[in-house]
């Protein structure tokens, strides 16, 4: 059994100005056995691919896997690009049986209203109907029924925090196996409630998002055949015609059982639309920062900031307010400025040296703050993820910096990365349990560690590109006149 594995990756935040260009993603992607050697035994999708394949005697034959997190927008010519090399090395395999993608379901280019749509139906035109495609992808993804059309079953994320990215690669591995030895024939029916949620409240522990998947899990072992669901919250701040939740169900040749299931989920999910909405309280940037002050003294685990609406891990707010305040024993980790780490570097550790931070990705961050800080490391830096979401993986912070601001400790880096982990305070020889203060970029990555650790998580709205007020956003490609919170705010508009 011939399997080819490919697969590319990236969130895009339509808003943002910058664009994600082709060398942005050369820098970390993986060909041919590099995939077998970075990948293998990692949490990741294709960990996963690569797990089964070996447990079910099926010979993987790796293309290329591209990747990156939460950017900007892609250049027009990055999906071509990549779709041509995926589908030219589709070509040179005789004999394939199957091919496994793994997308993220949320790439936005200016030319294409669906990146992932263009690449699986190029895929599915390249090896024909009678090889298998099947495809894993990103619990916020956006997808709608034209986008898997071509693939013959599609799987996404359970969890998010991500923990279950090699179990998706698993899931969609097993299906493709089970299917290519006859034992069942994969339907696959995708449903759409019309709902947004900003991405904060889309961690799958928070309710009534996890009463939702709790339903999902229970009916499928309640099942009497084969039946994988898969709900997605999709990325609000994608600006595309199918931007919002999705839910998907694949059954063993029963199309109509499968539409079944995936409209109750859908239909209760908008039942349940404006609790989904705004589950938690959100913190003005004053009131959150005097209330953290106020505790940290009375506390014995440290306070997360969460700068949530920050999308490049440079937004600057809480970081002004913190230091104008004199905060004392706090950090500030993974601060991405490259120009910040190279001064950095130029005045050398142990210098007290006047920097610019922050605030690089768009007006929209923050302020650019002038500062004067000590040097404290300064050197390039990378790790493997040690948490459970991407676990193994290897990251490369590049040229990166520790310095102190009065008692602010602010660790900058030239490569973007989440600051989901631990990883992000002991790759600098760090605790971050040293602190009483931290602040965090993050939606629910943090939440894998930080709802534990953390005295109390005070979720602080910031006006960058990625607000927990939807109703601010400029969508152009998103019809908003059948999707919520949009469809109630024309309603009022009506009724007045």
């Amino acid at each position: 059994m011939k399997l080819a594995i490919a697969g590319f990756h990236i969130e895009s935040v339509s808003f943002l100005p910058n664009t994600s260009q082709y060398a942005d993603f050369e820098e970390g992607a993986l060909r041919g056995a590099s995939i077998l050697e970075g990948l293998g035994g990692t949490n990741t999708v294709l960990g996963g691919f690569l797990e089964v394949c070996e447990a079910r005697g099926a010979t993987p034959f790796p293309l290329v896997y591209a990747y990156l997190g939460a950017m900007g927008r892609v250049a027009d010519n990055v999906i071509e690009r990549y779709t041509d090399e995926i589908c030219r090395g589709l070509v040179e395999i005789d004999d394939l049986d199957g091919v496994l993608l793994h997308l993220h379901g949320a790439a936005w280019a200016p030319g294409y209203e669906d990146p992932e749509r263009y690449m699986i139906e190029a895929v599915r035109r390249t090896v024909g109907d009678d090889v298998s495609v099947m495809v894993g992808f990103d619990y916020h993804g956006n997808l709608d029924a034209d986008s898997i059309r071509a693939a013959d079953a599609v799987f996404a994320y359970q969890k998010s925090p991500h923990t279950d990215m090699d179990e998706t690669g698993r899931r969609t591995a097993d299906c493709m196996v089970r299917t290519l030895n006859g034992e069942i024939h994969p339907r696959c029916v995708l449903v759409k409630p019309g709902v947004l949620t900003p991405s904060i409240f889309s961690a799958t522990q928070l309710n009534p998002l996890a009463e939702i998947l709790a339903e999902a899990r229970r009916l499928e072992q309640e099942a009497n055949g084969y039946l994988d669901i898969s709900v997605m919250a999709g990325f609000s701040y994608a600006d595309a015609t199918n931007t919002g939740f999705s839910v998907i169900a694949v059954t063993d040749d029963d199309s109509e059982g499968a539409r079944g299931i995936a409209t109750t989920l859908a239909e209760r999910i908008w039942r349940q639309r404006r609790e989904l909405y705004r589950p938690e309280p959100i913190y003005a940037l004053d009131d959150a920062v005097e209330h953290a002050m106020a505790l940290a003294p009375h506390v014995d685990k440290p306070i997360v900031l969460l700068e949530h609406a920050d999308r490049m891990s440079d937004s600057t707010y809480l970081l002004d307010a913190l230091i104008k305040r004199g905060a004392q024993r706090t950090a500030v980790p993974f601060l991405w400025d490259p120009e910040a780490a190279e001064a950095a570097a130029a005045a050398g550790v142990g210098a007290t040296t006047t920097l610019t931070l922050g605030a690089r990705s768009s007006h929209k961050a923050g302020p650019r703050l002038t500062v004067e800080c000590e040097v404290l490391q300064v050197e390039p830096k990378s790790y493997h993820v040690s948490g459970a979401m991407l676990r193994g993986s290897y990251v490369n912070l590049g040229l990166s910096a520790l310095l102190r601001i009065g008692d602010i400790m602010v660790s900058v880096i030239s490569r973007f990365a989440f600051g989901v982990d631990e990883d992000a305070f002991t790759v600098f020889g760090q605790n971050p349990r040293d602190y009483d203060l931290i602040v965090l970029r993050s939606k629910t990555h943090f939440r894998q560690v930080y709802q534990d650790l953390a005295e109390e998580i005070l979720i602080v709205d910031t006006p960058d590109y990625g607000p927990a007020d939807l109703l601010s956003l400029p969508y152009e490609r998103l019809d908003t006149r059948r999707i919520y919170p949009f469809v109630e705010l024309a309603a009022k508009a009506e009724a007045r």
